[in-house]
């Protein structure tokens, strides 16, 4: 059985993270799947993307006990880094109207993954945290994207101090579209889908680029970034200590600035 499930029917493509006893994270095995889906999507010439998961979590973010087991963390990071954000361009680039359904907590890369969609639906129990700095690390997968979305200090806040947003207070700064108890989720959803399918498939897409565009002109540029630092960042020994704090369930012992 794979990590990502893919269906398309009535012109909207389905893409589903599908390992939930371990919170659906990301590894180079689920989001080379997870990208082979976007494609499929493209080649289906769908023209809305729901991307949602299952069980109690949408994402946790990266496999922190496959970092941990690395011979070579930074180039695990590196490598994974780079396909996870071939998957958010293409995402953001599709023509496609992108809809993520986040039941549960979307945490490190997790968030930012929901965030590439054009609509976030969320149900009430859902949360959003960045988390990288508690495990050394600095932000990914488009997180730094959000600056254009909530603005650069509330970004900052968000990376920096790992703040959790419940899906209300998300809703509240904008990043999500609906929030609505679980037993209406699918239906909000749903509705959702149908709503943009009534509107003329050109002038959807057309509308997204032009928002985007003046949104954020470069985010390839931005994740290029992204991807430099977090490379640095998980060749130091904070980054070691932090993802084996992790994995043993204890707190972190960090040390001195690491180079």
């Amino acid at each position: 059985m794979g990590l990502v499930d893919y269906s398309f029917a009535d012109d909207t493509a389905r893409i589903t993270l599908v390992d939930p006893e371990r919170g659906n994270p990301l590894h180079p095995a689920s989001v080379h799947e997870l990208r082979g889906s976007v494609r499929r999507a493209r080649a289906d010439q769908a023209r809305v993307i729901v991307l949602a998961a299952t069980g109690r979590f949408f994402c946790v973010g990266g496999d922190l006990p496959a970092f941990a087991g690395a011979a070579d963390m930074g180039e695990l990071v590196d490598d994974l880094a780079a396909e996870l954000h071939q998957v958010i361009s293409e995402l953001v680039r599709s023509e496609a109207i992108v809809v993520s359904v986040v039941q549960g907590a979307a945490a490190g890369a997790g968030f930012p993954l929901a965030m590439a969609a054009d609509l976030v639906v969320a149900a009430d129990a859902a949360s959003f945290t960045c988390a990288y700095t508690k495990v050394g690390l600095s932000v990914d997968g488009s997180t730094s994207l959000l600056v254009h979305s909530i603005g650069l200090h509330r970004a900052l806040r968000l990376a920096l101090l790992n703040d959790t947003l419940t899906a209300a207070e998300a809703h509240l700064a904008g990043l999500v579209a609906r929030v609505v108890p679980a037993a209406e989720l699918d239906a909000a959803v749903d509705d959702v889908v149908a709503r943009v399918l009534t509107s003329a498939p050109v002038a959807l897409a057309l509308t997204k680029r032009l928002l985007r565009d003046v949104a954020e002109p470069a985010p390839e540029s931005a994740m290029r970034l992204e991807a430099i630092g977090i490379r640095a960042a998980a060749t130091t020994s904070d980054a070691r200590e932090g993802v084996s704090a992790f994995v043993e369930k204890r707190a972190p012992r960090f040390g001195p600035q690491q180079h």
